[in-house]
């Protein structure tokens, strides 16, 4: 097993990825910058959300990271809510 500690920490590093890429292009259009630089600005940090959340998935692991990058996409959220109607009927 792995430490608990670098697999606690990979998590964090993976959810502070995701909030960076939600909150990005929803905050900083609203700062009093210049349009180049607040296109500039959610680029960068777009990329750096990306590397977070892969330093975060080495921490973590393959499976680990998987699991949590497919619940994250929306296309499966529904999926998942249509088996759990299969599931009641």
């Amino acid at each position: 097993m792995k430490n608990p500690l670098i697999y606690k920490i990979g998590l964090l590093l993976i959810i502070s990825s995701v909030t960076i890429w939600v909150l990005s292009p929803i905050l900083i259009p609203f700062l009093p910058l210049t349009s180049g630089v607040k296109a500039i600005s959610i680029t960068v940090s777009l990329i750096i959300g990306e590397v977070i959340f892969w330093i975060g998935a080495l921490m973590v692991g393959k499976e680990a990271a998987s699991k949590i990058r497919k619940s994250f996409n929306p296309i499966n959220w529904r999926k998942k809510s249509d088996d759990k109607k299969k599931d009641r009927e």
